[in-house]
């Protein structure tokens, strides 16, 4: 049953600095998929991505192109950006840009309120600091003065800054992760960051404002200063949904409903930010902090991190031209473990498309579908029931369900098409082609055929947050759509209840599935 409070994830809003690239969409379906999952809960969702357009980094890419900031986040965001997204699939309910009034006024508010607490104080800060991972660094961050994540040499920086007290949360957060271990996963990532809370080096107060440059936010009683772009950025998550309105306002009931978020998708390379900096903001300022930040790890290209700087960032338009969409979603969420690195192969991806979407899942739809038109006359038949096929199907939806509610999308995905190859093998030891031959044998037929459909019906509410056109398509193929309406709004919980797919629902066949690859040029 769903609560009153609101399934509220986000993924971190993406610097423009440039087009994004298969990372940034890695992220992002991930975020989709487990969305649409809840959605078919039947819980309320909210989904939140967007854009991070502040720095110094955005700055000088903007001057290299010879138009303002603002020009430049405009045009990236509505020209490569939300595209990307649309042409993906994505059903994000906010899209939040960090040049907006509703992020800025609400930062504003945040950052002043933090100061009247005590928490923000006036020092010099001098050190490294990496413009690329608008970060500044540590000594254990760097290798022969290079920032470890973007191997360029770092600046030095000496300014008159504010500075958050960072510190003072130390003994919280490490009692957080402690006695809520599931507030930060995987368990690696969990470990790290333990360690730095723990370290001996220790944890220093955090530089939040800039002053050798304007672009940014700027800090509420110092306008000749802005915001440190990772503290405007961080809170985004909670701009979007009214932090700091008043109770009874629109943004006020929105923030009761939704905060805290309950899960924030980050790359590991951005996890210190989430799971250091950004839960003692929220402790500063009194507000419950999030249920959990995930890292997934990277997506390599020849062993590296994918990445523009370095020309091995490939643009999602690049794989779905060839794959399609549907397909580039289901491959990274089942060839990786999320949580861990994974290295992108055209040839493993063209390899599974075949084995597992086209063979497996798409043949098993269209032989069903043509066996129904010529020996049903297009209807499906009589409601039978299948034991051993009915029990696999309740214990694949817990597996499903457990899994992917976990994040543990590889896991969810494999007992799914693991229930898709026993229907497969079903269908290969019953040999219905067979069975036709003997008038005498009809009602054995329909059985088969209805089991077979009923595997399919399954199949396509298991694989559509993960594949939502693709399955959409079969759906209607089905005879579903007339008869049990949208495939969105099917319930997770009623997957397993054999015997959904109405008797006489009219089957057509539609256009395959996953057509044969054309060979790479």
């Amino acid at each position: 049953m769903a609560s009153d409070k609101t399934f509220y994830l986000t993924t971190p809003i993406y610097y423009v600095n440039d087009a994004p690239h298969i990372g940034h969409a890695y992220t992002t379906v991930a975020g989709d998929v487990l969305t649409r999952w809840h959605r078919q809960k039947g819980e309320s969702v909210w989904f939140l991505t967007g854009t991070d357009e502040h720095g110094e980094k955005v700055m000088n890419t903007a001057a290299q192109n010879n138009v303002s900031p603002q020009e430049w986040c405009d045009k990236l965001v509505e020209e490569a950006w939300k595209p990307n997204w649309r042409d993906l699939n994505i059903a994000n309910d906010d899209f939040i840009r960090t040049t907006e009034p509703r992020h800025q006024e609400r930062v504003q508010k945040f950052l002043q309120g933090l100061k009247d607490k005590g928490f923000i104080y006036q020092g010099k800060y001098e050190g490294p600091y990496c413009i690329g991972c608008e970060e500044f660094k540590l000594p254990g961050d760097l290798d022969e003065g290079k920032c470890k994540v973007h191997g360029r040499p770092v600046e030095m920086l000496s300014e008159e800054n504010w500075f958050f007290k960072l510190s003072a949360f130390v003994p919280q957060l490490i009692e957080r992760y402690k006695s809520h271990p599931e507030a930060c996963e995987p368990t690696s990532a969990r470990n790290e960051v333990l360690a730095f809370l723990e370290s001996k080096e220790g944890v220093s107060d955090l530089s939040i404002s800039r002053s050798t440059f304007d672009w940014g936010i700027p800090v509420p009683w110092d306008t000749d200063q802005v915001i440190y772009v990772w503290f405007d950025a961080l809170l985004n998550y909670a701009t979007a949904v009214g932090l700091g309105d008043a109770p009874d306002s629109e943004g006020g009931k929105k923030f009761a409903q939704t905060w805290p978020a309950d899960v924030h998708l980050v790359g590991k390379d951005i996890l210190r930010f989430h799971a250091v900096i950004w839960p003692a903001m929220l402790m500063a300022a009194e507000l419950p902090v999030p249920g959990k930040v995930f890292a997934h790890g990277w997506l390599l290209v020849g062993g590296e991190k994918m990445s523009k700087s370095k020309l091995t960032g490939i643009a999602p338009s690049d794989i779905t031209s060839h794959f399609g969409v549907d397909a580039f979603r289901y491959y990274f969420l089942r060839a990786i473990p999320f949580g861990s690195d994974g290295s992108f192969s055209w040839e493993d991806m063209s390899a599974r498309y075949t084995s597992e979407l086209a063979n497996d899942f798409g043949n098993l739809a269209s032989r069903l579908i043509a066996m129904i038109e010529k020996y049903c006359d297009g209807k499906i038949p009589a409601v039978a029931t299948d034991a051993g096929l009915s029990g696999l199907l309740t214990e694949t939806v817990a597996k499903a369900d457990a899994a992917i509610c976990a994040l543990d999308f590889q896991g969810g995905i494999t007992a799914i098409m693991d229930f898709c190859k026993r229907a497969n093998g079903y269908v290969t030891e019953k040999e219905p082609w067979a069975i036709a031959k003997d008038p005498a044998r009809n009602q054995e037929l329909f059985d088969v055929l209805y089991n077979t459909a009923e595997c399919v019906r399954a199949l396509a509410v298991l694989l559509h947050p993960i594949m939502p056109a693709t399955t959409e398509t079969l759906w209607a193929a089905l005879g579903a759509q007339a008869t049990l309406g949208s495939i969105a709004l099917q319930k997770v919980a009623d997957i397993a209840t054999w015997g959904t797919l109405p008797a006489d629902s009219v089957v057509t066949k539609g256009a395959v599935l996953f057509p044969r690859l054309e060979e790479k040029q």
